[in-house]
């Protein structure tokens, strides 16, 4: 262990400081419950368990409640949009309480515009379901709202999102949801399934969990809900999904294979090995790309999704541009991703899904995943992807696929998720492997790192990914203490990652 203390997270919490000691006893690191607290506590430079809670209570108090705070003025500030006299905030406004990331003329428009429908429902009575310093949830007018603030002051909303929940929903369809499971599927995960289907409106829901060595990859599957509310087809364990952010793991466990194969050394100038596109700023080096500390920008408004993947330039142009900050770890990921992708098929000479499958889908029996290049209607094992319509119906979202293969192309099931949590550090020698998982970069919000293709919350002691996008959402949890994986999939864009989470934190 380190002679210098770790300093606290951004958002200090003994919720997940608690399991951390519980898990490191039961790992065998401490042979009692206070050993392994006082342990956790000398590690932050305290001397005793009850030391470590007074200063996480004093920082608490130190911060208020920002999130809560900007997300009250959200709701108030446009609850009057429908009035007479209302004018929308100004980009000035707009950057007291939204990170720049939101300050962009499309995404200012966008936000107000959708805000601003809104207004009739935002004027009905706010339920405030969870509020720390630096996170917000809150319903109003059947829509749910997740804002999450920076570290530092003045705590501006670096992620903010709305969606309708369970209560807008009238589609007789989901009113008796089918289950299906396999393996034994603890109780908090039946009972979080059934529960995130009615509280967040879904039509399908599939929540797994497995750890190294477990059978075919996946020790439990529950499914709840509908892969296709037309034809009544029940949700099955082994259904497909896509994979909206997971995709990168794929992407940087094939990447760091070629580094280790010495076809480039992680350090080098992304630029040096990039044949079809370039990067405005030359300086950004492949493991920058990896950690996505490479201040590479992601596409406009849009352009993230298409009917059919198009070439890379005609997303971005011949060159990717930069207005980042290097080796701040930049929220998104699309652009830097996209130009890995890009690089890793310029120096195989091979089409980047082929090199995908080859260095990692195979040999790790990844069997049921790949990459279409629309959405795959005539799979039998793929989900139909579905919005929520004002009405309260759903229809299905079949439009759109991701545009970048790299960053959020993979569709995939539940066993394999696990096998590629489980399996991915076999594929690389010990010390790449081990590096990946290491911080490389600081989150922009200034919560959490992150390591080579993963995200890094080490106070918390997980490493993620996922992510949303047209008819689907993924979200994928490794317990670092065990390497335990759980796994969220849902075919309807709402954020799957805290229900996920919620599973992680309720299991032994």
């Amino acid at each position: 262990m380190s002679d210098q203390p770790r300093p606290l997270p951004g958002q200090p919490s003994l919720r997940y400081l608690k399991p951390a000691a519980r898990h490191r006893q039961a790992a065998g690191e401490f042979g009692t419950l206070h050993d392994a607290q006082l342990a956790i506590a000398r590690e932050y430079g305290q001397p005793s368990w009850t030391a470590l809670k007074q200063l996480i209570e004093a920082r608490l108090t130190q911060l208020g409640h920002p999130a809560l705070a900007h997300l009250r003025w959200v709701i108030s500030r446009f609850g009057g949009a429908d009035g007479p006299g209302w004018a929308a905030p100004d980009g000035g406004e707009l950057g007291e309480h939204f990170a720049d990331r939101f300050l962009s003329p499309a995404i200012a428009r966008k936000l107000v515009t959708d805000l601003s429908r809104l207004a009739a429902r935002l004027r009905e009575e706010i339920v405030i379901t969870q509020d720390d310093p630096l996170h917000a949830r809150a319903r109003v007018g059947g829509i749910q709202f997740d804002a999450d603030a920076e570290a530092a002051p003045p705590h501006r909303l670096y992620d903010f999102r709305g969606y309708p929940v369970g209560s807008r929903v009238t589609d007789a369809r989901v009113a008796a949801p089918p289950v299906s499971s396999s393996g034994a599927v603890p109780a908090v995960a039946a009972e979080a399934a059934a529960t995130g289907f009615r509280e967040l409106g879904l039509t399908g829901v599939l929540l797994a969990g497995g750890g190294p060595g477990g059978p075919g990859g996946a020790g439990w599957v529950v499914a709840r809900g509908w892969a296709d509310l037309d034809r009544a087809e029940p949700l099955r364990p082994g259904h497909r999904f896509p994979a909206y952010g997971v995709t990168r793991l794929v992407t940087a466990a094939a990447a760091l294979r070629l580094a280790a194969e010495d076809r480039f050394r992680l350090d080098d100038a992304a630029n040096d090995y990039l044949r079809t596109v370039r990067l405005a700023n030359g300086a950004v080096t492949i493991r920058e790309l990896l950690s996505y500390s490479g201040g590479v920008d992601n596409p406009a408004p849009g352009g993230a999704y298409a009917d059919t993947v198009p070439a890379l330039a005609s997303v971005f142009g011949p060159v990717l541009a930069y207005s980042g900050t290097r080796g701040v770890a930049w929220p998104g990921g699309h652009g830097g991703y996209a130009a890995l992708g890009q690089l890793i098929a310029d120096v195989t000479g091979s089409d980047y899904a082929e090199v995908a499958a080859r260095l990692v889908l195979d040999p790790l029996g990844m069997t049921g995943s790949s990459f279409p290049v629309s959405w795959p209607q005539e799979d039998p094992d793929a989900v139909t992807g579905y919005e929520l319509e004002p009405d309260g119906t759903f229809l299905p979202d079949l439009d759109e696929v991701a545009a970048i293969p790299a960053s959020a192309g993979m569709w995939t099931t539940a066993a394999d998720l696990i096998a590629l949590a489980t399996g991915w550090s076999s594929l690389l020698p010990g010390d790449l492997a081990a590096d990946a998982f290491r911080p490389q970069a600081a989150s922009a919000s200034g919560v959490g790192q992150t390591g080579l293709g993963w995200n890094l919350n080490q106070a918390r002691g997980f490493a993620n990914a996922g992510g949303d996008g047209p008819g689907g959402s993924a979200s994928l949890i490794v317990r670092l203490s065990d390497s335990r994986v759980y796994v969220g999939l849902t075919n309807r864009r709402v954020p799957i990652a805290p229900l996920n989470a919620r599973v992680l934190r309720q299991s032994s």
